[in-house]
């Protein structure tokens, strides 16, 4: 990397320093959402860090670039990169997490398994512009689909979990109901990805 382009992230490198620092203290789940959505929203109140690389949309789906992984996967951050009008299925996460806004916007429905394993929507869904944070987590709420709230341009979010994100077996919740396992991996293709051992977990799922 050149000497600007090492300087352009130094907002990620300072905010991967901080919440390292926060998990060494052992906090609980609830210090961990409220430090650390403090820690997200000053990374994300600035839209100028973010390599291009890890901006990309794709023409079909949305793009999940891992930018960090903690080396003993207590955390990682991946920004999301939404081409216009693209959602995800309804999905789970079975850890933490904190989504903060850095370009364009996103909503975020939430989610509610009923009796007869169907998921259906409850509230209203919730509305993510540029320094908005969110978080979700199995005591919190845990599921939900988002789509970029723009049919005509790029919105990115910036993702902060308690796992190695792209390794973590998660679900995602057909129309018809019950559930459906998947790993996601990442978009990484630039560099060899240590972090991405999802083709690993899929060999390994029931």
């Amino acid at each position: 990397m050149t000497v600007a382009e090492v300087a352009a992230i130094a907002p990620l490198r300072e905010f991967v320093g901080a919440f390292g620092r926060l998990l060494d203290s052992a906090p609980g789940e609830p210090r961990i959402l409220s430090e650390g959505r403090a820690l997200l929203r000053t990374l994300v109140a600035r839209d100028d860090w973010l390599p291009d690389a890890f901006a990309q949309p794709d023409p079909v789906h949305y793009r999940q670039f891992l930018l960090h992984a903690d080396s003993t996967e207590r955390f990682s951050i991946v920004s999301f990169v939404w081409g216009p009008g693209q959602a995800t299925p309804v999905h789970d996460h079975t850890v933490w997490g904190l989504i903060g806004m850095l370009r364009g916007a996103e909503y975020s429905q939430g989610y509610a398994v009923g009796s007869d394993g169907r998921a259906r929507a409850q509230g209203d869904a919730v509305r993510l512009d540029a320094g908005d944070v969110e978080a979700v987590s199995p005591t919190v709420g845990d599921l939900h689909r988002v789509h970029n709230a723009h049919e005509d341009r790029v919105s990115i979010s910036i993702h902060v979990y308690g796992a190695n994100i792209g390794a973590v077996r998660r679900h995602t919740y057909p129309a018809e109901g019950g559930r459906k396992p998947f790993v996601s991996g990442y978009s990484n293709t630039l560099l060899p990805n240590l972090w991405d051992r999802s083709a690993e977990l899929r060999s390994t799922s029931a």
